[in-house]
């Protein structure tokens, strides 16, 4: 060829695509950000449509983890366990939530919650098995299914119902001799739907029998408004060398979603293994991050109250002005998570509804497709705000939906 052929000849704008993993090529990209974008051109619009508060991270976190900084601790964290103070906070921690001893040998420290979601797929799902899932679903748990090389296989909540419900008959009956793992959230993103101590029982006695592996996402677990600190938790139940892996955070209970740091739970023999797959995988978490959630563990009992608190009153405000509307049905009110899930009668395209709802409300919702089939129709609030605003957000809602 000349040196001096025009570039027109070179590859086409898009060729490469072509040659990525079919798998990560067909990965869906229409989510909230295409609201979202639709929003910033309308102004005063209320932004109810991602999972995260209002609260900025309160000063002692900040502090630990600025302090950390100032002191050099800018280098990698050579254990892939975690910093030393943090392993020991999770561990008192986890401790004194669930009633019984939990070592030290028994959470990994990871960037975030989702990083937890896709180490433990990597870990216990080899390409060709499937893992059987609880859904309306965060839809990343979905697609960290099928990153790992697993087929997804959803199992509906009855949503026909006040309150959603699992059937466990259907749950068991989806697994099959290639199912590696029953993945669910509890409380859940979007329903706040939560499993009982006797579910999980049960849910534990017949992974058992199957040798199939358990993954508990307990992100919204402190975000709960029953009797106790904590929804009923794996961590309860399992022994440690079951094969249960529980996902956490400190995004949502610290007000922390910013910092990517979460921690996955796992049986004590597995360290080494995850130890390695950590270091190929991210080689770890900012060490002055991890000074930050240390601090979170060792000083935050009040800060998750308050939030706590702050979820259970803007869902009260939610549920008591959109109660009022007769085209908005409303399950039972949940007893966790930080969501509103309801849907408007007569409309099954939640795009629609959601589109319908920022150009006449501008209040942003997420639409429920994004969770699967058992939510088509429904549209999730977050009510992590401070109560005025989520009374806001609901009564634009209703105004226009009258």
């Amino acid at each position: 060829m000349s040196m001096h052929q025009s570039p027109s000849n070179g590859p086409r704008e898009g060729l490469a695509e072509a040659g990525l993993r079919p798998l990560i090529r067909n990965l869906e990209t229409d989510n909230i950000a295409d609201l979202a974008t639709k929003a910033n051109a309308m102004g005063d619009v209320v932004r109810l449509w991602y999972g995260e508060g209002d609260i900025v991270t309160p000063p002692f976190i900040r502090e630990a983890a600025a302090a950390s900084m100032n002191a050099g601790d800018t280098f990698y964290v050579p254990d892939m366990r975690g910093r030393a103070e943090l392993v020991a906070a999770l561990a008192r921690y986890q401790t004194t939530l669930h009633g019984r001893p939990i070592g030290e040998d028994r959470s990994t420290v990871t960037p975030g919650g989702m990083q937890a979601v896709h180490l433990a797929m990597m870990l216990v799902c080899d390409p060709g098995q499937n893992v059987v899932y609880v859904e309306p679903q965060w839809p990343n748990i979905r697609h960290a299914i099928t990153l790992a090389g697993g087929r997804p296989i959803a199992v509906g909540l009855d949503m026909t119902v006040h309150r959603p419900r699992l059937d466990l008959d259907r749950l068991f009956a989806a697994c099959d001799e290639s199912t590696a793992a029953i993945c669910f959230s509890s409380p859940c993103n979007p329903t706040g739907w939560t499993a009982s101590a006797d579910e999980l029982a049960a849910i534990l006695d017949f992974a058992r029998a199957r040798g199939i592996w358990v993954i508990s996402d307990e992100v919204y677990n402190r975000l709960w408004f029953g009797n106790e600190a904590a929804a009923p938790s794996m961590m309860r139940l399992a022994e440690p060398e079951d094969r249960v892996l529980t996902v956490n955070s400190f995004s949502k209970a610290w007000a922390m979603t910013g910092w990517r740091v979460g921690w996955l739970g796992h049986p004590p023999s597995i360290q080494p293994v995850l130890s390695a797959v950590t270091q190929y995988v991210n080689s770890g978490t900012a060490a002055f991050v991890q000074a930050g959630a240390a601090a979170a563990l060792k000083e935050g009992e009040p800060l998750v109250a308050e939030i706590r608190e702050r979820c259970r009153s803007g869902l009260d405000a939610a549920y008591e002005i959109l109660s009022e509307i007769p085209s908005v049905h409303l399950p039972e009110k949940p007893l966790g998570g930080i969501y509103a899930f309801f849907r408007l009668e007569g409309e099954d395209d939640s795009r629609a509804a959601c589109r319908r709802i920022l150009e006449e409300a501008k209040v942003g919702l997420a639409p429920g497709f994004m969770f699967g089939e058992a939510a088509r129709p429904f549209l999730r609030m977050c009510v992590f705000r401070d109560t005025g605003t989520v009374r806001e957000a609901a009564g634009r809602i209703a105004a226009a939906l009258r």
